[in-house]
C-alpha cells in the first residue's frame, strides 16, 4: 500500500469547540480589566461588611457619653480615634454611622430609579399626549432647587429617618426619567417589536419582557452613580441639622457636630468626611466598571506593551 492511500485513509482528527464562556464570566473579565472598578467593588465590600458586623467591630455604645472624657486625641485610653466634644467614641461613631448612610443611599437610588424607570418607560413607548403630560412634570421638578425643597419639605413635616428618605426618593427619579424615555424612544422603533407586536403581545408585555431589559445597562450604571448622589444629600442635610437625630447617628451628622471644634481637634471633621469620599468615589469606580461591561459600544483600551506582545504572538 502506497504511502499516498495511507494518507487518504486516515481519519481526520475531530476538533472539539470549546464551551463558550457565561455571561457572567465574560462579565467580569471585562469589569477584573478596569483596575479602578475592582478597588471600588473591593471598598464597597469592606464598608457593607463594616456596617453589617457593627455591633461586633464597634468597642463602645456610640450614644454613651462620658464628659469625664473629652475630646481625647486619638490613641488615648482604649479609644482609637479619640472621642468627640461629649466623650464619645469616634471610632463607634464611625462604625455605626455606615449603617445609616449606606442604608439611605441604597434605599434612595432604589426607590428613585424604579421611579423614574416607570415613568420613562410609560412615555418614551406610548408618546403623545403622555409623555407630554410626564415631561412637564420633570421640567417643573427640574427647574426647584431640590436641595432647598428638600429643607422645606423636612421643615415642615419633621425630620424622621423615614420621612428623609421618602422626600429624597421622589426628588431624585427625575434623571432616571430622562435617561429611560430616551432609550425607550430607540427601542421601540426596532424591528423585533413591530414583530411583538404583530403576534398580539400586549403593550405592557413589550415594555416590561422585551424593552426593559434591553434597557437595563444604562439603567443600572445610572443606579450605582446614583448611591453615591444620594449619600451626598443625607450628609449635606444632616449637616445642615435637618437629617439624622439624636441618638442616631450618621456622617452628615458628626461632620455637623465637628464644626465647632475645628480649631480644637480637626480630625473629628477629618474622618467622617474621608469616609463620605471613598464611599462616593467607590461607588463612581463601581458605575464605571458596569458602564464597560454592559455597554457594548466600550472597546477594551489596550496598552502599547500588551499591543505589541499580541501582534508578537500572533501576527506571524
Amino acid at each position: 500500500m502506497s504511502e499516498a492511500s495511507v494518507t487518504l485513509n486516515e481519519t481526520p482528527a475531530v476538533v472539539k469547540p470549546g464551551r463558550p464562556a457565561s455571561a457572567w464570566r465574560t462579565g467580569w473579565k471585562k469589569f477584573s480589566a478596569n483596575r479602578f472598578a475592582l478597588i471600588g467593588l473591593a471598598v464597597m465590600v469592606f464598608f457593607l461588611l463594616v456596617a453589617f458586623a457593627a455591633p461586633l467591630i464597634a468597642p463602645y455604645n456610640p450614644s454613651k457619653i462620658d464628659m469625664m472624657l473629652p475630646n481625647l486625641p486619638a490613641g488615648s485610653g482604649h479609644h482609637l480615634l479619640g472621642t468627640d466634644e461629649l466623650g464619645r467614641d469616634i471610632f463607634s461613631r464611625l462604625v455605626y454611622s455606615s449603617q445609616v448612610s449606606l442604608l439611605v443611599g441604597f434605599t434612595v437610588a432604589f426607590a428613585a430609579v424604579l421611579i423614574g424607570t416607570l415613568i420613562g418607560a410609560i412615555s418614551g413607548y406610548f408618546g403623545g399626549f403622555v409623555d407630554t403630560c410626564f415631561m412637564r412634570i420633570v421640567d417643573v421638578m427640574n427647574s426647584i432647587p431640590l436641595l432647598f425643597l428638600n429643607i422645606l419639605v423636612l421643615a415642615i413635616f419633621g425630620n424622621k429617618f423615614y420621612y428623609m428618605i421618602l422626600v429624597l426618593s421622589l426628588t431624585s427619579w427625575m434623571g432616571v426619567a430622562r435617561l429611560v424615555r430616551g432609550t425607550f424612544l430607540q427601542l421601540r422603533e426596532m424591528q423585533y417589536v413591530e414583530a411583538a407586536k404583530a403576534i398580539g403581545v400586549t403593550d405592557w408585555g413589550i415594555i416590561f419582557r422585551h424593552l426593559l431589559r434591553n434597557a437595563s445597562a444604562p439603567i443600572i450604571v445610572n443606579a450605582t452613580l446614583m448611591v453615591g448622589g444620594a449619600i451626598l444629600t443625607e450628609s449635606a442635610l444632616s449637616y445642615l441639622g435637618l437629617g439624622i437625630q439624636i441618638p442616631q447617628t450618621s456622617w452628615g451628622q458628626m461632620l455637623s457636630n465637628s464644626q465647632q471644634f475645628m480649631l480644637i481637634d480637626p480630625m473629628q471633621a477629618v474622618y467622617p468626611g474621608l469616609c463620605i469620599l471613598i464611599v462616593v468615589l467607590a461607588v463612581n469606580f463601581i458605575g464605571d466598571g458596569l458602564r464597560d461591561v454592559l455597554d457594548p459600544r466600550q472597546r477594551a483600551m489596550l496598552s502599547p506593551r500588551r499591543l505589541e506582545r499580541w501582534r508578537k504572538r500572533f501576527l506571524k
